[in-house]
C-alpha cells in the first residue's frame, strides 16, 4: 500500500491564532498516523513563488490523509486558525513504482518536462 502525504504551503498572517491552530492539531495527526517529514526549515524556490512555510506529514496511506484532513479532530484544530493563514494544501497519495537508475537515457526535453 501507498502512503499518502499532505503538502503544504503558508504564509502565517496571525502568529497569535497559527500558534494555537499548531497546539491542536497534533491529536488529529496522532490518530490518523500522521508524522512530519519536513516542518518549516531552510528552503530556496527555484521554480516559481515560494511560501514562508512548508510542511510535508506523511500517512500510513492515502485514505488515512484524507481520512485525517476530514475528521472532526482536524476541522477543529484547523478552526483556531481563524483565518490567520494563506495557504495550499495537497493530500496526495505516494509512488512505490520502480525509481530512475542511471544506466536509462535522460528525457528528451519539451514542455512537459519545465
Amino acid at each position: 500500500m501507498t502512503k499518502g502525504y499532505w503538502i503544504a504551503r503558508v504564509d502565517v498572517r496571525d502568529a497569535e491564532a497559527y500558534k494555537d491552530y499548531v497546539a491542536a492539531n497534533g491529536a488529529a495527526f496522532a490518530k490518523h498516523g500522521g508524522r512530519f517529514l519536513v516542518r518549516g526549515g531552510a528552503h530556496e524556490a527555484v521554480m516559481g513563488p515560494a511560501r514562508s512555510r512548508n510542511v510535508v506529514i506523511e500517512f500510513p496511506s492515502y485514505a488515512d490523509a484524507l481520512a485525517c484532513w476530514n475528521s472532526d479532530l482536524y476541522q477543529a484544530a484547523k478552526a483556531k486558525q481563524r483565518g490567520g493563514v494563506e495557504a495550499e494544501i495537497l493530500v496526495i497519495e505516494g509512488y512505490d513504482g520502480p525509481q530512475p537508475s542511471a544506466s536509462e537515457p535522460a528525457p528528451e526535453a519539451g514542455p512537459a518536462s519545465e
